[in-house]
């Protein structure tokens, strides 16, 4: 501690005396309530009093307590108008205290953004920013590549195989494969049988001792010519 602070006291910074001010006002806003609740009390009193001389007819007793009464009442008010003018300048010394921090706030944030912005090294950023998207290309050309290996090696065979399940179906309802591909035959089973015949068995204009599976592989032949 140096001779002036001795003398003077310690030096307080602007946030300091604004704290120091800001308690001083809470303090005298909380004197005037205090008061003011016993004025508000005293009126309640006295209107209690005034109405008990106005029965038992002492007059003067009333107009003297009438007069206290109107007294009290005005103190009142002028302790309403006085809270309201401190309250304003309590409010107004929060103002400039939330502005100092701000302040303070922001002066911190600009000194780690400058110290980040000299840290910072741009050109390596911008080649770092170029490897991986020049690394992140090959790796979705190999993945390309790797998705069509794979879709080639489930694919072998699968036609192969379409084609057997084909000639299988085919085979099940009495018609070879390579003459469902080229001419379609005109007799299914009975190669003996004529083709009039057959067709009256489909149309049902024939006699009742056709087979029904000769009319189902009729049916089926009909679907293969469309």
């Amino acid at each position: 501690m140096n001779m002036l602070e001795w003398v003077f006291g310690k030096r307080m910074t602007p946030a300091e005396r604004l704290r120091k001010n800001q308690r001083m006002l809470d303090k005298a806003i909380r004197e005037l309530d205090q008061t003011r609740v016993k004025l508000e009390k005293q009126e309640k009193t006295l209107i209690q009093q005034i109405k008990t001389s106005a029965k038992n007819g002492q007059m003067g007793a009333c107009k003297i307590q009438a007069k206290d009464l109107v007294r009290t009442r005005r103190y009142i008010e002028k302790f309403y108008g006085m809270r309201s003018q401190l309250q304003q300048i309590s409010l107004r010394l929060q103002t400039y205290r939330t502005n100092e921090q701000m302040m303070q706030a922001m002066k911190g944030a600009t000194m780690a953004l400058g110290s980040m912005n000299k840290s910072m090294n741009l050109p390596q950023l911008q080649r770092i920013a170029m490897e991986f998207e020049r690394e992140n290309d090959i790796m979705e050309q190999r993945q390309e590549m790797m998705d069509d290996a794979v879709d080639d090696a489930m694919d072998t065979g699968v036609e192969e195989e379409g084609d057997e399940v084909v000639e299988q179906v085919l085979e099940d309802i009495g018609i070879e494969f390579n003459q469902a591909l080229g001419e379609t035959p005109t007799t299914i089973g009975n190669p003996a049988q004529p083709e009039g015949k057959i067709a009256q068995a489909v149309g049902g204009g024939g006699g009742g001792d056709i087979d029904p599976v000769d009319n189902d592989l009729e049916a089926r032949l009909d679907n293969l010519r469309k």
